[in-house]
């Protein structure tokens, strides 16, 4: 039984400009909330009201729109906070998403930590922007890249990640949520097992933050990033968590305004954090954009989005089960938001193509996880992902468009 009525669903649609639009003479059916997720009104004021009245630069002025913006940036970085519940403000670093804060991780501890022979552990679920940051860090210091298998199921298993492990284990970095395969890894047991080797853990929120409850602190990572995109929230914007202990040790990722105590032709002192990451002008906008997604995402409970989200998984995966030819890719017991499959005889981007031709918008490639991929021999897939606002209607016209391409290529 889904959680939320059909008219609380039908409610918060309309917050979704985006939604209420035609595509190719069709009413748009979205369903890929995993590549970019759309934006609710409030957030869209959010950000026009930046633009439209508190156009002014943060943490430079003493007039009234550069405090206006400062302390709804400032107020945002406290959301984010609460959000994952870090232990203060100041490990809150703005970044500009998922990818910028794991190479800033890459660049300012890994490079600077580790040395010849110390490995670095990934899975084999990983993003590319969770894989080339690790390579560059262990090409630059001699370290060498492991990787976790992943079942056929598309699960990284307890016994496998323990048997990844070793002494030389210096960082483990992990999805949370598998943007390809929508499996859910147990990051707190990995974390506790990796801390145990004496390793440092980071671990990719991008897919999880809108889905599942995140507490950095109940986890027990070292850090976590996410992009704000995915969370209902601006382009161009999201956030690296790390322990204070940790980035009071870093260098500086970038250099520029902001970043600095003081500075002469001699010699720079560095801020303290988060600023000390925060070089140049924010993205503000966007900031203040994301504390308006979290504003939006707090007003309903992890609790009922997860059951709603089972109940739509459930149902998409019966009906794409049914239909002969359709393989799904990635049957993990937990897993959140994605249906990844290949249909015999067909190409990804053809299906993709036709279900665009009925106004049902799908993501179709190798999803930025071409080893994986080629874990399960394949290009690509086609995947269609969920968002709060997606409807059992939304998957009906999904196997509809299916069903088209199938007629159209096998009659």
């Amino acid at each position: 039984m889904t959680p939320f009525s059909t008219a609380e669903i039908e409610s918060i649609r309309r917050e979704f400009p985006a939604l209420h639009q035609e595509v190719h003479g069709r009413p748009l059916v979205y369903l890929d909330s995993a590549a970019t997720a759309l934006k609710p009104q409030n957030v869209i004021d959010a950000v026009t009201q930046v633009y439209a009245r508190d156009c002014g630069n943060i943490h430079r002025a003493v007039h009234a729109l550069s405090e206006r913006a400062t302390q709804s940036f400032e107020g945002a970085r406290s959301k984010v906070r609460l959000f994952v519940g870090a232990a203060e403000d100041a490990e809150i670093i703005f970044v500009r998403g998922t990818t910028e804060g794991l190479n800033l991780v890459a660049e300012s501890w890994a490079r600077n930590n580790l040395s010849e022979g110390d490995e670095i552990l990934i899975t084999g679920l990983e993003h590319h922007s969770n894989i080339v940051p690790w390579q560059m860090a262990a090409q630059k210091t001699g370290a060498v890249l492991m990787v976790v298998p992943v079942t056929d199921s598309g699960e990284v298993t307890l016994e496998a990640f323990q048997a990844a492990l070793s002494t030389r284990t210096r960082l483990v970095s992990m999805a949370h949520v598998s943007n390809t395969l929508g499996t859910v890894l147990p990051v707190k047991q990995f974390t506790e097992l990796a801390h145990q080797a004496g390793a440092v853990v980071v671990i990719d929120g991008a897919q999880a933050v809108a889905h599942l409850p995140v507490d950095v602190r109940a986890i027990g990572c070292d850090f976590y990033s996410f992009s704000a995109h995915k969370l209902y929230g601006p382009t161009g914007t999201g956030v690296l968590y790390g322990k204070r202990s940790l980035l009071e040790k870093m260098p500086p990722y970038q250099s520029g305004g902001d970043m600095i105590r003081s500075v002469t032709f001699e010699k720079t002192t560095y801020n303290e954090l988060p600023w000390k990451f925060e070089a140049g002008t924010a993205d503000i906008a966007g900031v203040v954009g994301l504390g308006a997604a979290i504003d939006f995402m707090q007003r309903f409970s992890f609790e009922a989005l997860a059951q709603r989200d089972h109940e739509l998984l459930s149902y998409g995966t019966e009906a794409l089960s049914s239909l002969k030819g359709v393989r799904l890719i990635g049957t993990a017991s937990e897993k959140v938001s994605v249906l990844s499959f290949v249909m015999e005889g067909i190409h990804p981007h053809d299906i993709g193509t036709i279900a665009d031709s009925v106004g049902v918008a799908i993501r179709t490639g190798h999803h930025c996880t071409q080893p994986l991929m080629e874990r399960f021999g394949l290009a690509a897939t086609a995947r269609a992902s969920l968002g709060i606002y997606t409807r059992r209607e939304d998957l009906d016209a999904l196997i509809v468009a299916v069903r088209k391409a199938q007629e159209m290529f096998h009659g």
